[in-house]
């Protein structure tokens, strides 16, 4: 039992380095510093909750059954935690936000002095690490500090269940944002599970039964582990989706501007005189590569006849090509032409009017990949390939 607990609390912990970055940047940034409050105190109750750290905590302080106020009071934290980055989340007026900060962090303040004067009052000298809840469910103060932190931990599941799928409908279409959304609102609403699952045998308890107490002890705490999962996906999901999502976008670039590289080798102009590892970072590769092809679609433009260009679209789009591909194939092979021409030594056209550019390299490279694996169907004219 104890592992779950602990992998969970690892699961938070990396959420909260996930954000870390971004809290480093905007120290002053009221939401970065929620969410990473938020995410630490998460970490916090899963770790203090494992059986094992309960066993060490009550050993070091030497009061029996001390980890469970000090449990329930970094639970209570982490609602009113939750509440707050869901009204920032929102927004609104600056009185308005101030006042809500008052009630919540003074109505969970409240709350935490309450327990720990209900854990002093009460009798709780038999040490429980596992059925806490149900054992003293009928003993006066600590019935009352388990009501307490459950009825707490309640109000804040409902009201912040709510408020994220009233703003998932705000944020719909905007990708992993919108994703991580509804990820921390399944993860909130499965809270309400976890609640059913410690004050349904609470309730049986005060009725004279026991046979409901497995929920609190057997149920309840994998529950748990699937509430704080779930919460820790959804904060990472949106900042690890788009990471990936822009190192995915940029390797295919890469990727795809990789024949029309290959193609303009030959440029003087566009050879670098800094030669990258292909150990070298992805961003720095592909700026490396854009400036390349870049340059050398530059110098190359004197050489790029679009008139024979224009003479080859129209023959692609006679023979049955789409005209965009047609114009794909045939500014790729009006830059063949010119690295030939180039190579031969010339340094314009024959009619220097009919010089001028083509499209964008990434269209230009993609048509060069078709040029190179499709069979020629007419023998190739200088500045033109009837390739289709």
């Amino acid at each position: 039992m104890s592992v779950t607990f602990w992998l969970i609390a690892v699961a938070l912990g990396v959420g909260l380095c996930y954000k870390m970055p971004a809290l480093l940047r905007a120290s002053r940034n009221p939401m970065a510093r929620q969410v990473a409050g938020l995410l630490a105190a998460g970490g916090a109750v899963f770790f203090f909750a494992a059986p094992s750290n309960i066993v060490r905590l009550n050993h070091l302080t030497g009061v029996p059954n001390f980890s469970a106020p000090w449990v329930y009071s970094l639970l209570t934290g982490f609602c009113a935690s939750c509440l707050m980055l869901i009204v920032k989340w929102r927004g609104g007026t600056t009185e308005s936000l101030r006042r809500t900060t008052w009630w919540v962090y003074g109505s969970y303040g409240a709350l935490l002095v309450a327990l720990w004067i209900c854990f002093s009052l009460g009798d709780h000298h038999v040490v429980r690490t596992r059925d806490l809840d149900t054992y003293y469910a009928t003993t006066p103060w600590m019935r009352e500090m388990i009501v307490l932190y459950l009825l707490g931990h309640t109000v804040a599941v409902v009201i912040t269940s709510a408020l994220l799928w009233s703003w998932e409908s705000r944020v719909r279409g905007t990708g992993w944002l919108r994703a991580g959304v509804v990820v921390l609102g399944v993860g909130y609403a499965a809270n309400l599970g976890y609640d059913v699952t410690k004050l349904t045998p609470v309730i049986a308890r005060w009725n004279g039964r026991t046979d409901l107490d497995w929920m609190s002890t057997t149920l309840a705490p994998p529950v748990a582990a699937l509430v704080g999962l779930l919460i820790a996906l959804g904060f990472i999901l949106p900042h690890a989706g788009e990471t990936a999502s822009r190192r995915l976008a940029a390797r295919r670039e890469y990727w795809t501007l990789g024949p029309l590289a290959r193609a303009l080798r030959t440029v003087p102009a566009a050879s670098s005189p800094v030669a990258l590892s292909r150990f070298a970072p992805l961003q720095l590769r592909l700026t490396h590569r854009r400036t390349f092809v870049r340059d050398a679609l530059r110098h190359l433009q004197p050489l790029i006849d679009t008139a024979q260009r224009d003479r080859d679209v129209q023959a692609r789009i006679a023979a049955g090509v789409k005209p965009a591909r047609a114009e794909a194939l045939a500014d790729a092979a009006a830059v063949s032409a010119a690295v030939e021409r180039l190579q031969a030594g010339k340094t314009t056209v024959v009619d220097s009017a009919s010089a001028g550019t083509v499209s964008d390299p990434i269209t230009i490279s993609r048509a060069l990949r078709k040029l190179h694996t499709a069979p020629a169907r007419q023998p190739r004219r200088e500045g033109s390939v009837t390739t289709s």
